[in-house]
């Protein structure tokens, strides 16, 4: 066996580890505040009850889309601390042009979001300005444009359909029928997979595993979609952070622009001697970071039914603690969406708990921050141990 394979093999084992360290940590969190919720009003406790489960998705949705975006922007190598004050610009563009009908109201967002990135993108990838110090500044910037154009005033929603966004939650039949196409696309995947290493001459997995690999996830699925049901239906917000982490992860993951930005993380010079154009792919980032700032904007504006000046403030420090607690690299070339949305499930999760358990605000303070430096510290032992 050379050495490269047995590097690959290594980095594939603690990546793996990495992951199921996250999932146990996730199942910890969720089996303690449900413990600890227990009452004489909720004997089996409160936490993981459907109406309490559905508020939590409800309030990750929003930073598990910001994750998603920054998760592609720190692969690439760079950073991106703008993101909350563009969430505040955005939400407050559409809640100003609500006069000009729902559609537009949202596209603007949208495109705000996306000019933004552009822009910043633009300077890091072909000005040369570090990314620290573009996005510090939009951070100030952005926050000064939202004030000035609301003159500090909070704006309310009252679009119905824009403010069901935030809110609403579909029908039990659709999340049904969400659940059977989920299950399907699970099951032509892993046969699609097994064909093509057949054709390639390369080893199949056996039956078993195959049907372990479609039956986990569906039982995942099918669970999810009964406890939602119980609480109402899936929350809307949560329908928008799946098809953004699908989207995501099929682009990070199955495409030739994937496949760049973690080249272009780890190795940028390497990158741009195989023939990579590394300023048109860091300002993409950028670009699909904005798009979904503003997607994210929509979310968090109809969710709270009104825009004002200083929402979103520090998303960008969850959204980056999401993608850390994840197991990002902040060094770049190394991350996946799974654990980008995964860190923020976790951070919404000791949110949630910790304000069912009326714990004083600096003390989740204190929690969430030791939780990140650890994250951080696992990242830096896995480093060390390659």
């Amino acid at each position: 066996m050379t050495e490269t394979s047995r590097t690959g093999r290594f980095k594939l084992r603690t990546s793996a580890l990495r992951a199921y360290t996250m999932l146990l940590a996730l199942v910890v969190i969720w089996l303690f505040f449900q413990w600890a919720t227990i009452d004489q009003y909720h004997p089996y406790g409160l936490f993981l009850g459907a109406v309490n489960f559905s508020k939590l998705l409800q309030q990750m949705a929003v930073t598990g889309v910001l994750a998603v975006g920054m998760l592609m922007v720190i692969v690439c190598g760079n950073i991106d601390l703008s993101v909350g004050a563009v969430v505040g610009l955005a939400g407050g563009i559409a809640a100003l042009t609500q006069g000009w009908g729902l559609v537009p109201s949202l596209a603007a967002a949208i495109f705000v979001g996306l000019l933004i990135g552009a822009v910043q993108g633009a300077l890091v990838a072909y000005v040369n300005i570090p990314a620290f110090i573009v996005t510090l500044g939009g951070l100030e910037a952005w926050r000064g444009v939202i004030l000035r154009l609301t003159k500090g005033a909070t704006i309310p929603v009252e679009l119905p359909f824009f403010r069901s966004l935030g809110r609403e939650l579909i029908r039990p039949r659709i999340g049904l029928g969400l659940a059977i196409v989920g299950i399907a696309a699970i099951v032509w995947t892993n046969i699609r997979r097994k064909r093509a290493r057949q054709r390639h001459g390369l080893t199949a997995l056996s039956v078993g595993a195959i049907a372990a690999r479609i039956a986990v996830p569906s039982l995942v699925i099918v669970a999810f979609i009964f406890l939602m049901n119980q609480g109402g239906g899936v929350p809307i917000p949560v329908i928008f952070l799946l098809a953004v982490a699908i989207a995501g992860a099929f682009l990070t993951a199955n495409t030739t622009f994937g496949r760049y930005l973690y080249a272009i993380g780890g190795n940028p010079d390497a990158a741009r001697l195989s023939g990579i154009n590394l300023k048109r792919y860091i300002l993409v980032a950028f670009c699909l970071m904005g798009a979904l700032a503003g997607i994210a904007s929509i979310l968090h504006t109809a969710r709270v039914g009104s825009a004002s000046p200083d929402a979103g403030t520090l998303m960008e420090l969850d959204a980056i603690a999401s993608c850390v607690i994840g197991g990002t690299s902040l060094m770049g070339g190394r991350g996946t969406v799974f654990g980008a949305v995964l860190g923020a499930l976790i951070l919404a999760s000791l949110d949630n708990g910790m304000s069912l358990l009326n714990v004083e605000n600096w003390a989740q303070y204190v929690v969430k921050g030791g939780v990140l430096v650890a994250a951080v510290g696992f990242d830096m032992f896995g480093r060390r141990k390659s």
